[in-house]
């Protein structure tokens, strides 16, 4: 069954209608239509417009109204028509109902959450007291074999320049054409191996070789510099990111600790979940 309402027919049908005014007073229970005795609600209409793809929501009010109290009816009228649901049917309205209103749980818990406090205290606990840590600016050249290296490093000792080489021979590419160059970066951006060497280089002396799983490299540190910590703006995602998180596992825990919970199929084969027999 669509999920989306179906205005086409009413677009092609209707010209602009100007429907009458609603008396004040209207509220979310407001009846707007009956099928068979079940009643269709001004806030299961609201409910519906805010679901709609971007492209109806500009559609004129009047067309809109009448496309979606039309939809509910008909979706209502299709509803009572099926008498008796299949087991897949009933299972799969079981999950889809269990999802959204865990769903809505979910929204209540990181409603509050996230607050100025709770993001000034989380931006603490990362940064106040962590060390500052050391960012790098290094270049480098990557070659297949140690010999290759060695033979470069070599050069290098006799006065060869160091970015002339990582031109010619680096197999880094894009390093490589513009002398080796990596730029600046942090801790945890390397390959550890690599990583490893650049920490203990002495700054604009060549370390290396270094085998990593893309080769040998030889490492020049052309300077180090203390690394500033990102403020507390530009981490507002991230660690908001977190508060929701935990904020969610905690609050899960409470309501499992407080529930009576069995698990009645822990000793069932899992493979069984592929029998799609078992709901036909």
């Amino acid at each position: 069954m669509t999920k989306h309402i179906r205005l086409a027919p009413v677009l092609a049908t209707m010209a602009l209608l100007a429907f009458p005014a609603w008396a004040e007073g209207e509220n979310a229970d407001t009846v707007v239509a009956t099928v068979n005795g079940t009643k269709i609600t001004l806030g299961q209409m609201i409910a519906m417009r805010e679901s709609l793809p971007e492209q109806y929501q500009s559609l004129p009010d009047d067309v809109l109204f009448k496309g979606i109290m039309d939809q509910l009816v008909q979706q209502e009228v299709l509803r009572q028509s099926v008498t008796e649901l299949s087991t897949r049917h009933a299972a799969t309205l079981e999950n889809d109902t269990r999802g959204y209103v865990s769903g809505v749980a979910i929204e209540k818990i990181v409603e509050t959450a996230v607050t100025d406090a709770a993001l000034q205290a989380a931006y603490d606990a990362r940064f106040k007291d962590a060390p500052q840590q050391t960012e790098y600016n290094a270049a480098h050249i990557l070659v297949a074999t140690q010999e290759e290296a060695d033979k470069l490093k070599a050069e290098i000792v006799g006065g060869a320049d160091f970015a002339e080489l990582a031109k010619q021979h680096s197999t880094d590419t894009g390093s490589g054409a513009d002398g080796g160059n990596l730029g600046w970066f942090g801790l945890g951006m390397m390959v550890k191996p690599f990583e490893d060497a650049v920490v203990a280089a002495k700054v604009g002396e060549v370390a290396g070789p270094i085998q990593t799983d893309f080769g040998w490299h030889l490492v020049l540190v052309k300077e180090t510099r203390k690394a500033e910590n990102p403020t507390l703006d530009q981490m507002r995602e991230e660690l908001a990111a977190e508060i929701e998180n935990a904020a969610i596992e905690a609050k899960i825990a409470e309501l499992e600790a407080a529930a009576t919970v069995t698990r009645e199929g822990e000793g069932i084969d899992p493979a069984i979940l592929k029998n799609s027999a078992l709901i036909d």
